[in-house]
């Protein structure tokens, strides 16, 4: 039997390829793909060549970028992080899966894929399986609720309606924080109300920080939270933040800081500015021991399973994988109708 992977063999050079299986070891479950979320994010970096681990290496021990020695790696292989599929072998000593499940995780753009039993977890009983590839995007946008350290009755600005900005402006919204959702789609604005945000505020036709501080006596939001990972808004978003208010920078930022004055209201108005990253091993310094990764990600899907977030009306496309090469085009183009892209296997 052929198995099939995503292969980025360039800049915007991709395709699904053939390759052989893997065998089958100890502890150790095979999973069929059924479907794969593409990241607008991290993966449209990758795509488009301008993610900082193709041009550095990332040396883990110093926790630091250095300048790279060897080529890129190209050709980078099943890259991707929302999968969902089904359980359709289990090595002989796995009690906890079996043949027939459904399970999401973590395992790349792939027809196939053999991991470790633990490395998959079992969809909630009568989920629809194509809300779990939003576990990860779900679990992004919560470690920067959380991050944020938000209070019932704050005033929230949530800047970058995407995906994730979306999914963040729900959680803002279930922690009781007072939300304003900002973008220039009106499309993206219209789920952010229906999400529960306080306000909208277009803008590329109106200031947010002018509608903020309008919103807020001129004091400004308590805390803003930017995901569009574009330096004008992060700048917008430091501007709409109150004297010793919180900036979380949720966002991947790509290339210099057109667009950022650090030497404005930041500078004046000392706002804290911190970075959310998924991957570390707490949200935020103040929750370790407490709030792990796994946590924040078991904690997105149980909203789901329970309906306090709904992910399903941000899928707007779903693709055949043979036309991956499509998928990513219409994610390149930055067309405001498109948000979460799922290629169907």
């Amino acid at each position: 039997m052929v198995n099939w992977v995503v292969s980025l063999a360039g800049p915007r050079r991709i395709s699904l390829e053939p390759c052989s299986p893997d065998p089958l070891g100890p502890g150790q479950v095979r999973v069929r793909t059924c479907y794969s979320g593409i990241s607008a994010g991290t993966e449209l970096t990758l795509y488009r060549g301008s993610n900082p681990r193709l041009s550095k290496d990332w040396d883990d021990a110093a926790r630091m970028f250095v300048p790279r020695q060897t080529p890129v790696p190209y050709p980078l292989i099943g890259f991707g992080y929302e999968e969902v599929g089904e359980v359709v072998e289990v090595a002989p000593e796995v009690a906890h899966r079996h043949p027939g499940q459904m399970v999401w995780g973590i395992w790349g753009h792939r027809a196939e894929a053999v991991l470790a039993a633990g490395a998959v977890r079992p969809l909630p009983a009568g989920l629809d399986p194509l809300a779990a590839v939003f576990a990860r995007p779900g679990a992004i946008a919560l470690t920067a609720v959380l991050a944020g350290d938000l209070h019932l009755g704050d005033w929230v600005g949530v800047f970058g309606q995407g995906v994730i900005g979306l999914l963040a402006t729900r959680l803002a919204v279930l922690s009781g924080a007072r939300v304003v959702a900002v973008d220039r789609v009106p499309g993206r604005l219209e789920h952010a109300a229906r999400y529960g945000a306080r306000s909208t505020v277009d803008a590329g036709a109106e200031s947010a920080a002018a509608v903020l501080r309008r919103a807020t006596a001129g004091r400004g939001a308590d805390v803003c939270l930017e995901l569009s990972g574009a330096y004008p808004a992060l700048h917008e978003a430091i501007r709409s933040t109150a004297h010793a208010g919180r900036v979380v920078a949720a966002g991947f930022y790509q290339g210099q800081a057109d667009g950022l004055g650090l030497g404005e209201e930041f500078h004046h108005n000392r706002i804290q500015l911190v970075a959310a990253q998924v991957s570390g091993p707490t949200p935020a310094p103040s929750m370790a021991g407490r709030w792990t990764g796994d946590r924040v990600t078991q904690t997105f899907m149980e909203l789901v399973a329970e309906h306090s977030v709904d992910p399903l009306p941000l899928v707007s496309h779903i693709v055949d994988a043979s036309a991956v090469a499509d998928a990513l085009a219409l994610l390149d183009r930055g067309a405001g109708d498109v948000l979460q892209v799922v290629l169907r296997f």
